[in-house]
């Protein structure tokens, strides 16, 4: 078993930058991803960024220059700096861990991206 624990979101202003947090405990295999997903109301989940264990990583377009995922695998955590927020990156965000046979989801954070 896996747990993640997410932190860091809140409400910020069009223009603003948060840093979102997930914390991983329990099993951690060697080889693994890590991402973060984000659901807005009504639509379907998706994935903003992802970062194996050997560091490479992988963004969604509507977020390529604005967003940076990074991992520190001795503390077992993931981050997400997020930049030059808009209001359509509101949405409740969720730490993903993958290893070869299995997936974990956070509980999710809200950022609110408003005025």
């Amino acid at each position: 078993q896996v747990q993640l624990v997410e932190s860091g979101g809140g409400l910020v202003q069009p223009g603003g930058s948060l840093r979102l947090s997930c914390a991983a405990s329990g099993f951690i295999s060697s080889i693994n991803t890590m991402g973060w997903y984000r659901q807005a109301p009504g639509k379907q989940r998706e994935l903003v960024a992802s970062i194996t264990s050997g560091g490479s990583s992988n963004y969604a377009d509507s977020v390529k220059g604005r967003f940076t995922i990074s991992r520190d695998n001795a503390r077992k955590t993931v981050y997400l700096q997020m930049n030059s927020l808009k209001p359509e990156d509101t949405a409740v965000y969720y730490c993903r861990y993958d290893n070869t046979r299995y997936g974990y989801w956070g509980q999710g954070t809200q950022v609110t991206v408003s005025s």
